[in-house]
């Protein structure tokens, strides 16, 4: 997987005490080795669609995939978000 710094990534796992769900799309915007593992981790910021900050997390790159031409994006109600 060619993640890069600053793109676009999904999120392929549920992250329930974010919010977050498997199909978001976030920004990466830091790359960490994890020295238990043998994978890199990354942390992602998820926006809103008014360019606020929902939630950053530091995910494993297992649990994200590039977006494809396929990928159509969608919106959702966060569950708890006041306007």
């Amino acid at each position: 997987m060619a993640l890069k710094m600053f793109e676009r990534a999904i999120l392929t796992v549920d992250i329930p005490a974010e919010g977050l769900r498997t199909g978001d799309v976030g920004t990466l915007v830091d790359e960490h080795v994890v020295p238990s593992v043998s994978e890199r981790g990354y942390s992602v910021e998820f926006f809103d669609m008014t360019g606020r900050t929902v939630a950053v997390v530091t995910v494993p790159a297992s649990s994200l995939r590039e977006p494809t031409p396929q990928d159509l994006p969608s919106v959702r109600v966060l569950s708890g978000a006041s306007g």
